[in-house]
């Protein structure tokens, strides 16, 4: 990883238009969207950068997002939809019907019974009555941080039911079925503004923190990384090219001030 003062000397084959970027600990600082993060996100609509959040975070908060935050739209629970604001209307696409979704929390319930049976100190996410895709089990944003014995442990379960789980900084995701937050991005750059995969490479970048945002590293060749990516680069194959100094939401500032630049 290169420190992001060499961004300046990156040679672009396009200007970029798109920032994709996470919000927990990317965007947020112990849990708390900053004012300087939230004006950052403004200071990049001003420099002409569409912001997309790709986030694990549930439905009923990206509603929120897309209605208020000055975005282009947002990706949630890891994939399972996107949503944008237009014409004083939101639009929903979701990577599954209605009754595959209904059926799928079913087997969730499953999951989510043995998890609590199993793995002492781990809960259910405050934001899950919000959910429409998926599961996420805190293992340390309102509970006392549990081992990474345990995180893997719950990872496991899962994946005993042939489920998807990824790790972010404060929950285990868990899903079925083969959406990511790659494929549903993808979709939403070619649905909303008529970008093939080739095309988003040029025009994008991705910003994040932890090992859930390495699907996305791995694919946009201009990613950025808050500083608290180091926490886990020995855990991660695909990191990003560029990293802030800062940690968080003030190293989230630090990479629009260079985009913003450029």
């Amino acid at each position: 990883m290169k420190n992001i003062s060499e961004y300046l000397n990156y040679p672009l084959s396009k200007p970029i238009g798109f920032l994709l970027t996470d919000i927990d600990d990317t965007m947020t600082t112990d849990g708390q969207l900053t004012s300087e993060a939230y004006a950052s996100l403004f200071k990049l609509q001003r420099a002409g950068i569409k912001v997309i959040p790709i986030t694990g975070r549930p439905a009923g908060w990206c509603e929120m997002i897309a209605r208020f935050w000055p975005v282009a739209g947002v990706v949630g629970e890891n994939g399972g939809f996107y949503f944008h604001y237009a014409d004083k209307k939101m639009h929903r696409w979701f990577s599954q019907s209605t009754g595959v979704r209904v059926d799928n929390q079913k087997k969730l319930e499953i999951i989510q019974a043995e998890v609590l049976k199993q793995v002492p100190g781990a809960e259910i996410s405050s934001d899950q009555f919000c959910r429409l895709t998926d599961l996420a089990i805190d293992f340390c944003e309102d509970v006392k941080r549990l081992p990474n014995s345990d995180v893997k442990k719950i990872v496991q379960i899962f994946e005993n039911h042939q489920a998807i789980a990824k790790i972010s900084s404060i929950h285990v995701n868990g899903w079925f079925g083969t959406h990511t937050k790659l494929s549903t991005s993808l979709t939403m750059l070619k649905n909303l503004f008529g970008l093939t995969p080739d095309e988003a490479q040029q025009v994008c970048a991705y910003a994040g923190d932890s090992p859930n945002d390495e699907p996305m590293f791995g694919f946009f060749p201009l990613g950025f990384g808050v500083a608290n990516v180091n926490d886990f680069k020995n855990q991660m194959k695909s990191l990003p090219q560029f990293i802030s100094n800062y940690k968080n939401g003030e190293g989230f500032c630090e990479i629009v001030d260079y985009l913003a630049k450029k």
